[in-house]
């Protein structure tokens, strides 16, 4: 034998025993298997089957869910189609310690993707009908069987998830809400990526303001009980820093107005007799989390501005610092009720019940 003289071809159990056991017709042909034989071993009754157009298992009954996960892939990469180089010939496992293959611009999204980064209110892989692949707008690609393409004009990049190409958590969650019609789910899908720390609040409304999804009733009721949650857990955390700290006790959630003048805004403590105020930046007013970073901060800026030029000390915090830093924003409290005699007298403001 030469060096010139072509190897045989793996023998057929090779492919179903020791490789992936979804492959493209491009890397069948790679082992030699011809698109004759593929046919042949696709008829019904026979050990293989088609999955997806291109792709097939190279066995009989159901696929499994990583299986499921791998073949949509490689019906949706640019490199299943066009790169007919073998698999790595082993059969990392979902999670496994095996080095991760490569599938060019595809990644998983949806509800698959949510379930992969572990999330407990997303369904398990077998139940979801449905694979969501996220690829780029000029990908000629359509839907079908196990396998829904989702287009975008830029893809974000991939975390590698028990060996996948997955979306960011913030996309993955956008792209599952909008297949999602009920408020319940939506809310407890959002409610677990903050809660778990998977993303913040300002990246999900970020995805759900680009993906058009804010004007959906229901993802809005689910923003709204999640903002009303957020706040809800920042002012307690705020009630146990005035207590714990010694600060002496402020007036609760109250509005500003000036007699016979126009309205200051509202706030989340003041301490009149030190003309204080306190103002907790949770969730932005509209659609319940922040979107805007510039118009938010520019909103609460010309509050600051109004109230200091009125004699009145402002001090703004965020939830982040209310949970990181309770001592340091208790210290910046207190040094501004210490230093009130030294500032010119407020003018005279109404404090209302908010």
């Amino acid at each position: 034998m030469t060096h010139n003289t072509p190897l045989s071809p793996r023998p057929l159990h090779y492919l179903a025993e020791v490789q992936r056991r979804a492959l493209t017709a491009a890397q069948l042909r790679a082992h030699g298997v011809s698109a004759a034989e593929t046919n042949e071993r696709c008829r019904p009754g026979g050990p293989w089957q088609q999955l997806l157009p291109g792709v097939y298992l190279l066995h009989p009954g159901p696929p499994t869910a990583g299986e499921r996960l791998h073949a949509v892939l490689l019906y949706a990469a640019r490199s299943s189609h066009d790169d007919p180089t073998p698999m790595v010939p082993s059969q990392p496992r979902m999670g496994g310690p095996h080095a991760p293959l490569h599938y060019t611009d595809a990644m998983i999204t949806g509800l698959a993707a949510l379930t992969l980064y572990g999330f407990t209110s997303a369904p398990p892989l077998p139940s979801v009908e449905k694979i969501d692949v996220l690829v780029p707008r000029a990908r000629r690609l359509r839907s079908t069987g196990c396998a829904r393409v989702i287009r975008t004009p830029s893809l974000p990049a991939p975390r590698l998830v028990a060996g996948l190409p997955v979306a960011p958590v913030p996309r993955a969650l956008a792209d599952a809400v909008a297949e999602l019609a009920d408020p319940g789910a939506v809310y407890r899908l959002m409610t677990e990526a903050v809660r778990g720390r998977h993303c913040k609040p300002a990246e999900v409304v970020r995805e759900l303001n680009q993906a058009k999804l804010l004007s959906r009733p229901h993802v809005v009721e689910a923003v709204d009980s999640l903002r009303a949650e957020r706040r809800a857990i920042a002012e307690g955390r705020l009630y146990r820093l005035v207590r714990e700290y010694g600060l002496p006790e402020p007036v609760w959630n109250v509005d500003l107005r000036l007699p016979g003048g126009p309205h200051l805004g509202g706030l989340d403590a003041y301490w009149p007799e030190h003309a204080v105020a306190l103002e907790l930046d949770t969730l932005a007013p509209h659609h319940g989390l922040r979107q805007d970073d510039d118009a938010l901060g520019s909103q609460y800026a010309r509050k600051r501005e109004t109230l200091e030029r009125l004699g009145i000390a402002v001090v703004h915090i965020t939830p982040m610092k209310l949970r990181q830093a309770p001592e340091q924003l208790a210290s910046v409290v207190r040094t501004a009720l210490r230093t009130a005699p030294d500032r010119a007298p407020a003018a005279h403001v109404m404090v209302l019940p908010r």
